[in-house]
């Protein structure tokens, strides 16, 4: 009997994905590198480190390994000659979700480091990168594999109460409102400040509605140049514009038969906004340069940290998208507003990410619990996995106490109201005399901290105040705390 037919006896069903695995020997990991020299390169670093490898030139080819081999790792490139590397991917985490894929590619924007890991990637490595960081992401690759394979639960009942963490009244009318939404057509507008899981909410609504099945493609209409937005949203024809090497489909299209998701949908340009408006009302994507629209069956949901009526009163979105979109509205609250929650994701997050290191932490301290109940958490859900990531990474294990919080979370406490003192001004010298003598990006950072600080700890707020993205915002912070 083979290794496929015990596996579907055992868990009563068929595999996905068939092959004839020895047991006894450890899995090898593909390789799929369309790039012969290469494909030398990175087979003799992982043979030289004791690791079985399987190599694969093409996106068929790899395929078909993967369905032989059912590897735990694959090293994935994703410029492949015959078809998207991440396209590829998501058909192998379709067969075998527990595959930890690493994607390489020399493309090294956040945009398509973004796009890899919400699509399922494990991990993302720029060209070029050194032997070591190599190695030690395969290594990180595997040992996660084996840590989480044995605890794998089996799927929730109802997907959306696994969508977030938290058990306050306002988490619990979230989950309502996303289980009656998710049975029907309308469009959802889900608000919130910056990390308060709104594309959490958005997969959400895809996973607990009839077309789980089917693609949940997300777009940050911030995140990317408006010059470029079009083609991101519609796709283009090979030849339209300057560096169309090949057609795109674009996000409408690929997200035939699910879910597309525009995340600040209100940073997108007025001239897409019109474009966005017909394509609700027709169903109908024309990429840029085509001659002919198609049909598509997509559902929207969309999202915003801004106050959309506001944008609309100020002129910055249409009224009539406005109202064609905001049919079913969500609001995430602030982590501020969640109560106990802010403990609930801390020692969950602190659980996933010791398994991750292989660290060993039993909690948080009552100290450490009654800080964090007591911070703002102005970077919301976010803010709080990056401090417990901080802790794991840089303390061996044990009870989470007061010293290992990490200083920039610590100094956060007190500094916004310090740097507002700092521009305060004196009783006998105007405010500008306190400026005299810093440099250009240190008066920047002291406009930008008191700016939040009289805002309540509101980035977003901050941000329409000095009429820039919150996104710039949040990164000018982290490039601080570096």
């Amino acid at each position: 009997m083979s290794a496929t037919t015990r596996a579907a006896g055992a868990e009563g069903r068929p595999r996905a994905a068939t092959g004839n695995v020895d047991a006894s020997r450890p899995r090898p990991i593909l390789l799929i590198e369309d790039t012969p020299s290469l494909q030398m390169v990175y087979r003799s670093v992982l043979a030289s480190a004791g690791h079985r490898v399987a190599v694969a030139g093409t996106a068929a080819e790899g395929l078909t390994r993967f369905r032989e081999s059912l590897p735990n790792v694959v090293l994935l490139d994703l410029m492949l000659p015959d078809r998207d590397g991440l396209d590829l991917m998501q058909d192998m985490l379709r067969l075998r979700p527990e595959t930890n894929v690493i994607v390489i590619t020399a493309n090294g924007s956040i945009n398509k480091a973004v796009e890899a890991m919400r699509a399922g990637a494990h991990e993302f490595l720029v060209k070029p990168f050194d032997e070591q960081r190599f190695l030690g992401a395969v290594e990180n690759a595997s040992v996660a594999r084996e840590v989480r394979a044995p605890r794998r639960p089996p799927p929730e009942p109802t997907p959306v109460n696994g969508a977030f963490l938290g058990s306050s009244e306002a988490m619990a009318r979230i989950h309502a409102k996303i289980r009656s939404a998710a049975r029907s057509m309308a469009t959802v507008f889900i608000t919130g400040e910056s990390g308060t899981g709104k594309e959490l909410c958005a997969l959400a609504v895809h996973d607990t509605s009839p077309r789980a099945s089917g693609p949940f493609i997300a777009l940050n209409c911030g995140a990317i140049p408006q010059d470029l937005l079009e083609s991101e949203v519609f796709g283009h024809v090979k030849g339209s514009f300057t560096g169309a090497i090949a057609d795109k489909p674009g996000a409408a299209a690929a997200a035939d038969g699910g879910t597309l998701f525009l995340d600040e949908i209100c940073e997108m340009a007025p001239a897409l906004q019109t474009k966005l408006l017909r394509f609700l009302q027709t169903s109908m994507v024309q990429p840029v340069g085509a001659t002919r629209p198609r049909k598509v069956n997509v559902r929207i949901v969309c999202a915003t940290n801004r106050d959309p009526l506001d944008a609309v009163r100020r002129g910055q979105f249409r009224e009539d998208l406005y109202y064609r979109l905001y049919v079913v509205p969500i609001h995430m609250p602030p982590l501020r507003e969640r109560g106990n929650d802010v403990i609930e994701i801390a020692e969950a997050a602190l659980a996933r990410f010791a398994a991750e290191e292989g660290r060993e932490f039993i909690g948080l301290d009552a100290e450490v619990k009654a800080r964090f109940r007591r911070h703002s958490w102005p970077g919301n859900v976010r803010q709080v996995l990056n401090v417990i990531r901080n802790i794991v990474v840089l303390n061996d294990g044990g009870l989470v106490t007061m010293r290992m919080l990490p200083d920039a979370f610590t100094d956060q406490m007190a500094a916004p109201e310090e740097l507002a003192r700092r521009i305060e001004p004196a009783p006998s010298e105007p405010s500008l005399d306190a400026l005299i003598g810093l440099t250009l990006a240190e008066i920047e950072q002291i406009v930008i901290e008191a700016t939040i600080a009289r805002h309540g700890g509101s980035v977003p707020k901050a941000a329409r105040v000095l009429d820039v993205s919150p996104s710039t915002l949040y990164r000018k912070r982290e490039a601080w705390k570096d």
